[in-house]
């Protein structure tokens, strides 16, 4: 799947746009500049295109050009000036190819939630911030004389309650919108990547996954447009109105509840649900029903509360399905652990600086990390040599380390060259 990716890249890459007049001086194309950043966060080595050009004057080649195609590797000023003017948008087609790629395989047969819907994460993630660099994209917060300039996105991401990995989307960026008066929102970004993606999925079989700043009723009536179900964090402070109603229905004893006694290998744990269906999400005339559940995680011997977390969904809830409900709801922070972790913690850099520029720079180089974080999720899920060889490692870390080390020092022809150097190297059983 890595040759079948980067091909596609390279093929998606000759569209992009190419603001320089023309005239025989130019000696790299945009094509060798998105190639040359692609390998950086591949190989989650900020130092890659530097070690490439030394290599190439020792030995004539170098990897940048016989893993990712690159015919000549520019400056890395030159490669930011080339990149700057292409919208992030010109990537999207990329992640929608892969996520087929794994489907067409059977691989994510299991990658469902509750009624075996796919369970899709949106949430809203800051990956740049200045007080002094910024661009007619940013994002801008005035604290007293000072102005923080910032840049957001929402990175959507395909999760499964039991699954340690998820498969990202295509993502939207927090920008000016125009003819808008006001700065773009986490809120608006949402409804603009549901509106134009809703149609990939077949309709109600995909339910979004948000935290408490969406689930009002706006948000919840637009993906029911898009025919699109929901489970979304739903908390007291901002629902004052339909917790009164779950306070008097409580009363009445209208609150359905059942008690699970678990043991997590530790301790002894109660799991209580406590759910009621048509509630009404806030207090006006045109208020929409909507149906509520919550799980408290108390810990037998001492009555600590673990766990307590609440949600409004769509989804009809019995006693029989309120747990899978609650499963659903909860793995929406498996896109804070398996993918915003990830990627600020583990040797992707998410928030480091590797070039703001005028227009579209610091997008468009994002987009390409998530790309390559997409490309590595599908490689442990495609490639038997690749899962071997992460296993016998074992970290992350590790496996990257070793990547940075090998392509610095080496040559290899291809992506399937390094990997069998490093199964062989590693002694493992088998062929690679």
């Amino acid at each position: 799947m890595f040759d079948e990716f980067v091909a596609m890249l390279r093929r998606q890459s000759m569209q992009f746009p190419d603001i320089r007049p023309g005239g025989n001086r130019q000696l790299y194309t945009v094509t060798d500049a998105c190639l040359s950043a692609f390998g950086v966060f591949h190989t989650q080595s900020p130092s890659f295109l530097a070690y490439q050009r030394e290599m190439h004057v020792r030995k004539g080649k170098d990897n940048a050009q016989s893993l990712f195609g690159v015919a000549a590797i520019a400056s890395d000023n030159e490669i930011r000036n080339l990149l700057d003017p292409v919208a992030p948008s010109h990537l999207s087609g990329l992640y929608w190819w892969a996520l087929a790629q794994l489907q067409e395989q059977g691989l994510l047969s299991d990658h469902h939630g509750y009624d075996g819907q796919w369970l899709c994460a949106l949430d809203g993630v800051q990956y740049f911030a200045s007080e002094a660099i910024h661009c007619d994209n940013c994002t801008h917060q005035q604290n007293g004389d000072k102005t923080l300039y910032t840049h957001h996105v929402i990175a959507p991401v395909l999760v499964a309650p039991g699954h340690d990995y998820v498969i990202t989307l295509e993502p939207e960026f927090l920008t000016p919108q125009d003819g808008a008066d006001k700065q773009d929102s986490e809120q608006a970004a949402a409804q603009r990547w549901t509106k134009r993606n809703a149609q990939r999925f077949a309709p109600d079989s995909v339910t979004i996954l948000t935290d408490d700043l969406h689930s009002h009723q706006p948000f919840c009536e637009w993906l029911r447009t898009y025919h699109l179900n929901f489970i979304l964090v739903c908390l007291p402070g901002s629902h004052a109105f339909l917790y009164e109603q779950i306070a008097e229905l409580s009363k009445l004893n209208a609150v359905s509840e059942s008690v699970i006694n678990r043991w997590n290998g530790r301790y002894r744990e109660y799991w209580t649900y406590r759910f009621v269906n048509d509630v009404l999400l806030r207090n006006s005339a045109d208020a929409m029903a909507v149906n509520w559940c919550e799980l408290i995680i108390t810990r037998a011997d001492t009555q600590e509360t673990c766990y307590h977390n609440s949600f409004i969904t769509n989804h009809r809830i019995t006693g029989q399905n309120v747990a899978s409900i609650v499963s659903s709801g909860r793995a929406r922070w498996k896109t804070e652990n398996e993918n915003h972790n990830t990627l600020k913690n583990q040797g992707y850099h998410f928030e480091h600086n590797f070039g703001h520029g005028k227009e579209h720079l610091a997008a468009f180089l994002l987009a390409l990390n998530l790309l390559a974080f997409l490309l590595h999720t599908a490689l442990s899920l495609t490639d038997a040599t690749y899962q071997r060889i992460r296993q016998a490692l074992g970290a992350r870390k590790t496996f990257f380390g070793d990547i940075r080390t090998l392509t610095r020092y080496m040559c290899f022809d291809s992506w399937s060259v390094l990997l069998a150097f490093m199964f062989r190297g590693l002694e493992l059983d088998g062929s690679p």
